[in-house]
């Protein structure tokens, strides 16, 4: 069975990719199984650009297909911040309560049509040799709420209002999340170029 790596440790990436793609004749995994493999610096100043970085170097380390995916959240009244810096923005990488209470503070002054935002998702696929076969975005757009909302959902979740819902991605539950989530839409994109190079679909 051909092996798709997620080049990523985050378990709730892995499981979200799992939810979109595990249908497939696939062995799904994330970087786990391979301790040794190298962390790719995200350099890049756009999300295609870590993208590309994590694919493209870790796929011929590997010897395997590998998605690099880079996610964030944009908030236009703050040009587009936190942005490539979503995971780190308070400084710590992964820090998500800091995170979410940075961005607080940044908007505390922000209301109605200033509190819109929305998420990204670039995914880079690329095979055993480093070369890129595929590159998709999906984007999800929305609002950023005053006061945290649900608990589910990482990241900025609880703070990001689905407008089609009334709820965050922290209220809703997780299947209704991945069915329209930025994510949900980049591998949307991504299913039928995996099916046609990794399974020989048509």
């Amino acid at each position: 069975m051909t092996r798709l790596v997620l080049g990523s440790r985050n378990k709730k990436k892995l499981k979200e990719m799992l939810a979109l793609l595990g249908d497939l004749p696939l062995d799904l995994t994330d970087l786990t199984p391979y301790p040794d493999a190298p962390e790719v610096e995200e350099t890049a100043e756009t999300f295609v650009g870590n993208a590309t970085l994590k694919a493209t170097q870790l796929a011929p380390v590997l010897g395997a297909w590998v998605i690099g995916e880079d996610s964030g959240l944009c908030v236009p009244a703050l040009g587009g911040a936190p942005g490539v810096y979503s995971a780190r923005y308070s400084g710590t990488h992964g820090d998500d309560a800091a995170n979410n209470e940075k961005l607080l503070r940044e908007m505390s002054a922000l209301t109605g049509d200033q509190r819109a935002a929305y998420y990204v998702s670039t995914a880079v696929l690329a095979d055993p040799t480093g070369r890129v076969v595929a590159e998709v975005e999906g984007r999800c757009h929305g609002s950023i709420v005053t006061e945290y909302r649900g608990s589910g959902g990482f990241g900025y979740d609880p703070l990001f209002l689905v407008p089609e819902y009334g709820q965050t991605f922290g209220e809703l539950p997780p299947e209704v999340k991945q069915q329209m989530s930025h994510r949900a839409r980049a591998f949307e994109q991504l299913r039928p170029v995996i099916v046609r190079e990794l399974l020989g679909g048509g």
